[in-house]
């Protein structure tokens, strides 16, 4: 079983199409398809359901495809590693839940890339579960999630104290707002599992939720008066100032959300990275709770979380 076999399969999986796939890893049809049947020949069962819509993994493909992540991540890492230098330069990647990126990050992003312009930073936005498993998967270095993660393999460090309101349009009241739906990012969404246990406190067991993709159109949304929605104060204070929205407080125990960032703890840290993590408000304890050792000839950091 090749690397590149495994690669290949990954990236079908993660498509469900053989043309999508072949055109984003830049093979030609045939090519794709002659690998994957060798595969499949090579373990001795089917990976991959085929149907008119395209392809889905079979019980074998989704365990294989557990094991694909984790090898095809650690070689990704290795070359990370190999090709580290001691000044932060490179690419970097970086995930965020929509409001830390929105409001938290553009002004540390803006900082970080100002002293280390050599670095090729992307961040991609999403759920914090959504985020988590790219992170457990090697697909991002790090990430910016609110909610607690107690993965294994995964450390965190404090990063951002936010004050949550439940969020309407001003024309409503208080006793309104468990009539209206709930506007919220898709399931994994942090703000929405608080919003949710609201709701059911309030004497609502199945609210009407409606699922946007941003942060912009939920908070359109609410504004509209089509529904409530919950989201840190310091994302909605212009929209609360110009009278746009009226924020509604939660009880104590609920009001608060801690935005962490999260690491693996066995991944290879790069210049790049150690440099992001210590620019954090809290980053100097990441590194430090991780034992980090320096190998001074190359400059490479790998922290081996407790």
């Amino acid at each position: 079983m090749e690397s590149g076999d495994l690669r290949i399969f990954q990236c079908v999986a993660q498509e469900g199409n053989l043309t999508r796939a072949a055109a984003k890893l830049g093979y030609v049809q045939s090519n794709v398809t002659a690998r994957i049947r060798h595969l499949e020949s090579e373990v001795g069962t089917p990976l991959f359901i085929r149907h008119n819509r395209g392809m889905t993994l079979a019980p074998a493909g989704e365990m294989l495809l557990t094991y694909a992540d984790k090898i095809i991540g650690l070689l990704n890492d290795a070359s990370r590693a190999l090709q580290a230098t001691s000044t932060p330069s490179g690419p970097l990647q970086i995930g965020s839940i929509q409001t830390a990126a929105a409001v938290r990050l553009p002004r540390l992003l803006a900082k970080y890339y100002s002293q280390y312009p050599d670095v090729s930073l992307a961040l991609a936005t999403g759920h914090s579960q959504m985020l988590i498993d790219q992170v457990v998967g090697y697909e991002l270095e790090g990430a910016f999630i609110g909610c607690s993660c107690d993965h294994s393999d995964i450390k965190s460090v404090d990063v951002f104290d936010e004050e949550l309101f439940i969020v309407s349009s001003p024309a409503l009241s208080e006793h309104e707002l468990t009539r209206k739906p709930i506007l919220v990012y898709s399931m994994g969404c942090s703000y929405r599992k608080i919003l949710e246990d609201w709701m059911l406190l309030s004497g609502v067991h199945r609210p009407v939720i409606m699922e946007f993709g941003t942060l912009e159109a939920i908070i359109s949304g609410v504004a509209s008066g089509m529904g409530i929605s919950l989201l840190p104060e310091i994302v909605i204070q212009q929209q609360i100032q110009s009278g746009m929205l009226h924020k509604h407080t939660l009880p104590e125990g609920m009001n608060r959300m801690m935005t962490r960032f999260i690491t693996r703890k066995d991944a290879f840290v790069s210049s790049a990275l150690g440099a992001f993590i210590a620019m954090l408000p809290q980053g100097c304890d990441m590194i430090a709770s991780g034992e980090s050792l320096v190998d001074n000839s190359s400059g490479r950091t790998l922290l081996h979380g407790k």
